[in-house]
């Protein structure tokens, strides 16, 4: 073989080798997150609906540098949440009545591997509903926002604060306290946003008509709240220019 034929053939292998590299499932796996292992203990709590999670996730892929919401049935039963964030991609990973503690138990299934441009968190209530203190409830976000740092970086996270439901309004002050905890961090949080749902959701100091039969859950006029003020958080800070981690 010629020198010329080698030379050419020396680059066609490189060629070959660097289009084998970026096709190799690691690197796929950056685009589209690998389905979760279906080994959770049978005792583990929303077990079921965090391994349909992993079963949409293998039948349809996940929209790329997502919108990730997540959290408790809020969130979960947001059910225009696409139509509402339009254009930005966005997935739904509410389960549940989950807790803080419970968003952080899943973190690896629910959020880390979908490498998301952008967070926004809703849970706490049940934790109080539950008995936890408000400190205990703050300190379980605290650590949600260091695993969040520890595995996606600065991307930012938006919390909405607990919600005044007419169900729940005796725990008000108490929320209250978690809401001013959570307020606290984000003076030293740059990757972290505070959404105010009490103040709109009120009308003279009590919940307005924005509620289902069970008086917790929200309906399409509470939704409507939410939409209008987690769009102009997210415009705010400009997360249709951001990228994934």
């Amino acid at each position: 073989m010629t020198e010329h034929g080698n030379i050419m053939k020396r680059l066609f292998l490189v060629a070959a080798f660097t289009l084998a590299a970026c096709t190799t499932p690691a690197a796929v796996a950056d685009v589209h997150p690998p389905p979760a292992a279906a080994t959770l203990p049978a005792d583990a709590p929303f077990r079921d609906e965090i391994l349909r999670f992993a079963e949409q996730d293998r039948e349809n892929s996940p929209p790329v540098c997502p919108v990730l919401f997540v959290g408790s049935s809020s969130i979960r039963l947001w059910s225009s949440l696409k139509e509402d964030m339009a254009p930005l991609p966005v997935l739904n990973r509410g389960f549940g009545g989950s807790t803080i503690g419970q968003s952080n138990f899943y973190f690896n299934r629910i959020v880390a591997p979908y490498r998301p441009r952008a967070i926004v968190f809703y849970a706490g209530e049940n934790d109080l509903d539950g008995g936890l203190a408000p400190a205990t409830a703050a300190a379980d976000f605290h650590r949600f926002m260091e695993l969040k740092r520890a595995k996606l970086g600065k991307t930012p996270v938006f919390y909405i604060s607990a919600k005044p439901s007419k169900l729940r309004f005796g725990q008000l002050a108490r929320q209250s306290e978690l809401n001013a905890a959570i307020r606290q961090m984000v003076v030293a949080s740059k990757d972290l946003t505070f959404i105010d749902v009490v103040t709109p959701m009120l009308r003279d100091g009590q919940p307005q008509d924005l509620y289902v039969e069970d008086g917790l859950h929200m309906n399409a006029a509470g939704y409507a709240i939410w939409r209008g003020l987690v769009r102009e958080a997210l415009k705010e800070k400009r997360v249709e220019r951001m990228r994934c981690r």
